[in-house]
């Protein structure tokens, strides 16, 4: 075009930029295509490796690189991504991972080299907890919730780099799925943030498909580079085949007792909505809750979280409409989101974040929680032991206690020696504010503040004792006295809660 056909400004658009030919410079940044020598047009976005990759990202020293954890125990990719970082000198590296687990040891190494010196995470468990309990990273680490998590991402707190996403299916464009080939984990949603808003995105498969990928859960749009590897993960970690309801009798009977309480709270009806996690007595209380809407009929809207194969059963019996699902926790759970359009996947964001234009967890009527300890505040802890040393996460449990109408914290008194429901607790990580009602196998305690829930459940028969007495049962039963807190350690994690203040510290064992 004769450029000079063109005015300088018009008014009701602004300044002209005329075209020059050829593909910009700001398309080639964004679309993330190497290109050809040839003609200009873009390439392909496979590379031969993942040096190959962190180089095109520019990534450099101070740099932060995130991950999302689907692949749970079985995963490769941190590992993988680490130990090529540490071959490159990079250096001052911060992990901003969904979850770290026990197979993500490796992780100490190149924290007590310097290579990584920040990390965040909403779980993290086995030797990366000890690490970090035992004082070994520079700073604090961050822990945070799932929700919080993706607030951080979305409003720029937690700005990623680079991240990598662990893909059990991709093409050659970065269309993803979880679902098909050997690494399948089912739904991707803890990635999908972290797809979003990074400045540059990895894909990470050992399976790479015919264009286009279908299913797609995070598109074409959102990746700039794919790398294939042998494996990405081993399958007997990522998902079990079965995940099971405990048949522990003190545990059926907390189940039952908490099962009561839902149908007492007015809430079991038409519509109802529920949220479980996948432990054993969370199972019971979700067997519990399926024979009572057989019994009573009740059809409820969804069910969501972290998606188990009893909740595929009530799906597939009609008792929900709908499946919302950020992770499949078993292979029913994979096979279900699959095959199932009623089976859909849910982003971290739209799961809980508080700042997203309406979190599942907010339309959440019950949520069954689990707990390392409940005082008498009624707080819950589930980021540190009893010796104050981390080996979990808040994940979605602050979450979800903040959003549903009901929030019910199903605990034994004692485990491994130790009090369960205490004077307080070694680590807040659920405000007790959010918390509704405390059920154990001696009895079920309503928060003070709930005096209309509490006369509603009397109202319908329901037995209810103070904590106080909860917690003075419990703790004439230990056998092990808690070490009291220290305040004067050093700091070696802070507690956000979802809206990014602090809740609490944890400090050096």
């Amino acid at each position: 075009m004769d450029k000079g056909r063109l005015p300088a400004r018009l008014d009701g658009y602004g300044l002209i930029k005329p075209f020059g030919g050829g593909i910009s410079d700001l398309i080639k940044r964004k679309a993330g295509f190497s290109l050809p020598s040839g003609d200009g047009r873009p390439g392909t976005k496979l590379l031969p490796t993942l040096r190959a990759a962190i180089e095109a990202s520019g990534l450099k020293d101070g740099g932060v690189i995130s991950f999302h954890h689907h692949l749970r125990n079985g995963d490769f990719v941190i590992n993988l991504v680490l130990a090529e970082i540490a071959r490159m000198g990079l250096r001052d590296i911060t992990v901003a991972a969904s979850s770290l687990f026990p197979v993500h040891a490796p992780l100490v190494d190149y924290v007590r080299e310097g290579i990584v010196t920040g990390i965040r995470a909403a779980y993290i468990t086995g030797p990366v907890a000890e690490a970090v309990s035992g004082g070994l990273l520079g700073r604090p680490a961050i822990m945070q919730t799932h929700g919080g998590r993706a607030r951080s991402i979305e409003c720029g707190e937690l700005t990623i780099d680079l991240a990598f996403i662990a893909a059990p299916a991709a093409d050659k464009c970065g269309n993803l799925n979880g679902v098909d080939g050997r690494s399948a984990c089912g739904t991707l949603g803890y990635a999908m943030v972290d797809a979003a808003y990074a400045r540059y995105v990895v894909a990470i498969t050992d399976n790479l498909v015919p264009y286009p990928a279908s299913p797609i859960d995070i598109s074409q749009e959102c990746v700039d580079f794919i790398v294939q590897v042998d494996a990405i993960g081993d399958p007997k970690g990522i998902v079990s085949g079965t995940t099971r309801a405990t048949t522990d009798p003190v545990g059926l009977r907390i189940a039952h007792a908490a099962a009561q309480v839902i149908a007492a709270s007015g809430l079991l009806v038409d519509g109802f909505s529920f949220q479980t996690g996948a432990g054993g007595i969370s199972l019971a209380v979700a067997a519990e809750v399926r024979k009572l809407m057989q019994e009573r009929h009740i059809q409820g809207s969804f069910a969501s979280g972290g998606i188990t194969g009893y909740m595929v059963d009530m799906l597939e019996e009609g008792l929900f409409r709908g499946l919302l699902d950020v992770q499949c926790f078993d292979l029913k759970a994979v096979e279900s989101y699959r095959r199932n359009p009623s089976h859909q996947c849910m982003s971290a964001s739209m799961y809980a974040s508080p700042r997203t234009r309406g979190a599942v967890v907010d339309q959440l009527d019950v949520m069954i929680l689990g707990a390392t300890e409940v005082d008498l505040g009624f707080n819950v802890n589930v980021i540190t032991g009893s010796d104050g040393v981390i080996m979990g996460g808040s994940g979605g449990h602050a979450d979800a206690a903040a959003g549903a109408k009901l929030a019910l914290v199903t605990s034994k008194l004692n485990a491994g020696g130790y009090a369960k429901i205490v004077d307080k607790v070694t680590t807040v990580t659920t405000p007790g504010e959010t918390v509704d009602v405390v059920v154990t196998e001696e009895g079920m305690a309503v928060n003070p503040a709930r005096a209309e829930l509490r006369e509603r459940l009397q109202s319908q028969g329901i037995r209810l004792v103070p904590i106080e007495q909860l917690e003075e049962i419990a703790r004439n039963r230990a056998s092990l006295a808690k070490e009291e807190r220290q305040d004067e350690g050093r700091i070696v994690a802070v507690v956000e809660y979802r809206d990014g203040s602090v809740i609490d510290v944890v400090r050096r064992v």
